[in-house]
């Protein structure tokens, strides 16, 4: 179970591990000073910072702001690593490290993704003021600055980069928010489309969510939650959310006290979507994240298409990769499951992107020659440049589903059609192949056909590619369904069927069969009562025909001529998804008896037919 944790731990994190396993070189090269700095409102947030002993230049400065602790805490104890990958602490910078307000050796009361303050007394805080507060203390007081800053983040530090470029402090210079966590209602982390996410939620809030009356060391901090059971699947089917709530947090968990109060996306929501307050921006900014990211892949995309449209005159960099949540800097990126890239994808973002962009416009070293968007496609393993995101030459096409399994770009022409499935609240979906003890990554891209003859998942493929078909931008569902019930999942899963020769890549246990092997490419969750509207849920009338609408996040994927296309269609996602009871209802109060089994219907003929509008790349 700790292991679990570590994991889970790890997937969000915005600091980084590495393999190195001492701090000789920092020791060698950098002085610590650790800092408690003042904000307007009198709180003090602990700062760790690391100075070059190289008093020769100045330098500027690197500041990532973190709820997961600046560790190891301490004037004499050093961390292995600086910087957001190690190649950045040999280039000299002055790296800072912020516990947030609220966690671990900071004062103050932690707020999830605190709103903004958008008519503020001198006294007022959010996370745009803290950091334009704390940036303005160390130009002033840092030694041997040079009076530039930068800032990046992964995950819910991307966040805090991201809050830092709302009135920004003139010293900040550039920013690079990286899968920032942007809308936890939506897309990102805990919810997709109104569904909970409940093993992450559950999880990862049983430690960081608990309430923090006075600054503490990791230490002293809360233990990692012990499962009664290994088997995740089951220990999540035996509660309903009300009975996780009672039986182990209780009143504890601010996050779970607030779903429950907040089921829809009403105000508490949406105040703590930072998009709408990035304007005016004048840092040049790089936004980074992954394709395969299982946590903040919405937040990515979303944060770049805000950024771009808000900011036209400002300089605006995109790089996305074939990479799972901080792949980009926490891996090599030449692979991720069964997946190759042919080449080591996170090296080339490192070097040729992030560390040039914060060189240039903190160092006024090097040029600038990286695109506008850059970003590496699947399938056919190419890095491409674009001067924006999704390409001007994406065109829109429509993947109909037709009779036996047939998936194609024809429109159906049958007057009558329709697919018939028993959805089983009680016996789930699975998610991921096999006893699932924990949430692994590597489900993004896993391999389908363990479902694909479940009678509850609806499979259409494409037949053999004759040409590559290249995917550049957001996917649309388009359902036309009816259901017995009044509530209703739907899960929609673009999936790449690999030809029976299929070379085995070199990293791939040799028991895995490649030949027919269903990549999952990009799947997503929608919660059907919320098809016209995320603030106020409408239930479905009973076997009446209603369309289900919803956008799926970017993906850039070429599949290769001999390849197939497949679309999966499933109710449940289980327990990577909590489970809906099928009826019109909050689904928090829901008890046991509540979750029945409905008949769902899936059309596919000319007066109403069921699609995937692809981006294709033309």
């Amino acid at each position: 179970m700790k292991r679990f944790f570590i994991v889970l731990t790890y997937l969000f994190i915005g600091y980084t591990v590495f393999a190195q396993t001492d701090s000789a070189y920092v020791r060698e090269h950098y002085e610590k000073i650790e800092k408690q700095i003042t904000m307007r409102d009198g709180i003090k947030l602990f700062t760790a910072i690391y100075v070059p002993k190289d008093k020769s230049k100045k330098y500027p400065i690197l500041l990532n702001r973190t709820p997961y602790t600046v560790a190891p805490y301490g004037s004499n104890q050093y961390k292995t690593s600086l910087g957001n990958f190690p190649e950045m602490m040999y280039e000299g910078f002055i790296f800072v490290y912020q516990d947030v307000r609220g966690k671990w050796m900071s004062e103050g009361d932690f707020d999830d993704l605190r709103p903004q303050i958008t008519h503020k007394t001198k006294k007022d805080t959010d996370e745009s003021t803290d950091a334009f507060d704390t940036i303005d203390w160390l130009v002033k007081n840092v030694p041997n600055n040079n009076g530039r800053v930068g800032m990046y983040g992964v995950s819910y530090p991307g966040f805090y980069a991201a809050a830092a470029l709302v009135n920004a402090h003139a010293a900040l210079k550039a920013v690079s928010p990286q899968a920032p966590a942007i809308d936890w209602f939506t897309g990102d982390d805990f919810h997709r489309n109104g569904a909970l996410f409940v093993m992450d939620a559950f999880r990862f809030m049983s430690t960081f969510g608990v309430n923090r009356p006075v600054p503490i060391t990791p230490d002293k901090g809360p233990k990692a939650l012990k499962l009664p059971v290994r088997d995740g699947y089951q220990f999540y089917l035996n509660h309903t959310l009300k009975d996780l709530k009672q039986t182990y947090f209780g009143d504890n968990i601010r996050f779970w006290n607030n779903l429950f109060i907040h089921p829809d996306r009403d105000s508490y929501w949406k105040n703590r979507v930072i998009l709408p307050y990035l304007k005016q921006v004048k840092p040049a900014v790089l936004v980074v994240g992954g394709f395969f990211d299982a946590e903040d892949v919405y937040g990515t995309f979303a944060a770049y298409r805000t950024l771009r449209d808000q900011n036209p005159a400002t300089p605006c960099f995109f790089a996305v990769g074939p990479w799972f949540h901080g792949g980009w800097v926490r891996s090599d990126g030449d692979f991720f499951g069964d997946m190759s890239f042919g080449r080591k994808t996170a090296l080339d973002y490192r070097q040729n992107f992030e560390l040039p962009f914060f060189k240039y416009y903190l160092k006024e070293e090097g040029s600038l020659d990286m695109a506008k968007v850059n970003v590496f496609f699947s399938g056919s393993n190419e890095w491409h440049k674009f001067e924006v995101w999704p390409p001007d030459n994406m065109g829109k096409r429509k993947l109909y589903f037709h009779a036996n399994g047939k998936l194609s770009f024809d429109k159906p022409v049958e007057e009558e059609g329709a697919d018939e499935y028993l959805s089983d609240p009680n016996k789930p979906i699975p998610f991921q192949e096999g006893v699932i003890e924990n949430r692994k990554a590597e489900y993004m891209v896993a391999d389908q056909r363990f479902v694909g003859n479940r009678p509850d998942v609806m499979v259409y493929q494409t037949e053999i590619l004759t040409e590559d078909v290249t995917l550049a931008g957001p996917l649309s569902a388009n359902l036309k369904v009816s259901i017995t019930g009044t509530d209703a999942d739907f899960v929609v899963k673009l999936i790449d069927v690999l030809p029976e020769n299929e070379p085995k890549p070199m990293h791939v246990a040799k028991s895995t069969v490649m030949g027919g092997y269903q990549m999952l490419i990009r799947g997503d969750i929608f919660r059907g009562k919320y098809r016209n509207s995320f603030e106020y849920p409408k239930a479905f009338v009973p076997n009446e025909i209603e369309e289900v609408k919803f956008q799926i996040p970017d993906i850039g994927h070429t599949f290769k001529k001999g390849h197939r296309i497949m679309v999966q269609v499933q109710s449940t996602w289980f327990p990577l998804a909590d489970r809906n009871p099928q009826k019109f209802m909050n689904i928090y109060e829901a008890l046991k008896e509540d979750f029945k089994k409905e008949k769902h219907s899936l059309y596919r003929n000319i007066k109403n037919a069921s699609y995937i509008e692809l981006p294709v790349l033309n």
